[in-house]
């Protein structure tokens, strides 16, 4: 989770100044990023199985963080395509820009699922009996599974992953509403920016 918190924050740096707010305002939500995560690691290193209000609320905070700054990012490109801004005829520029918002929203979407399921991931590390959003196969299969398996964010970035690349579910199964609205939500993303990003590049290339 830290890795990917990280690998979000590097990527601020592929995006062209047009879909950035400005270089200041990019090193300082880059800081804002790095403060929230040393404080989680600090306050519950390991496992995350600490169930702490405002480590609960820390985590939301930055996981909202990324996702506006990431949803901001990725309505400007829409709209730089459309009007064919000028970082927008290079191809290059274009995919990496592209690359770095799909990439992104794939790891926003992971640190949800990862947040919002059964509690958190604290409530699980704990062995929580709230019922599962999502259905993994090693919860079907636990014969091939270590006693008392439960996801970690691994799990969560597969099926995010797989959701923004196959625009449906896999091997993993929604079976609580919000959970295929948020599943939705990110594949009709994902599709919109992937068509806008490879059509626009192939016509480029052309």
């Amino acid at each position: 989770m830290a890795l990917a918190v990280a690998a979000c924050g590097a990527m601020r740096f592929m995006l062209p100044a047009d879909l950035r707010v400005g270089d200041i305002s990019t090193w300082g939500i880059v800081a804002l990023l790095v403060v929230l995560l040393a404080a989680l690691m600090i306050g519950d290193p390991g496992r995350i199985d600490r169930q702490k209000t405002w480590l609960r609320v820390l985590t939301d905070i930055l996981i909202t963080l990324i996702t506006v700054v990431n949803a901001i990012s990725a309505f400007r490109l829409v709209v730089a395509i459309v009007n064919t801004d000028p970082f927008t005829k290079n191809a290059k520029i274009l995919l990496a820009a592209g690359a770095a918002v799909w990439l992104t929203n794939v790891i926003t979407f992971a640190l949800w699922y990862w947040d919002l399921d059964r509690g958190g991931a604290a409530a699980r590390a704990r062995g929580t009996s709230a019922r599962p959003a999502f259905i993994f196969p090693e919860m079907l299969n636990q014969e091939f599974v270590e006693p008392g398996w439960s996801p970690t964010f691994v799990d969560y970035f597969h099926l995010s992953f797989s959701t923004a690349t196959a625009f449906s579910p896999t091997d993993v199964s929604a079976v609580k509403k919000w959970a295929k609205l948020v599943m939705i939500s990110e594949s009709a993303i994902s599709l919109v920016v992937a068509i806008l990003v490879v059509a626009r590049a192939v016509n480029i290339l052309k």
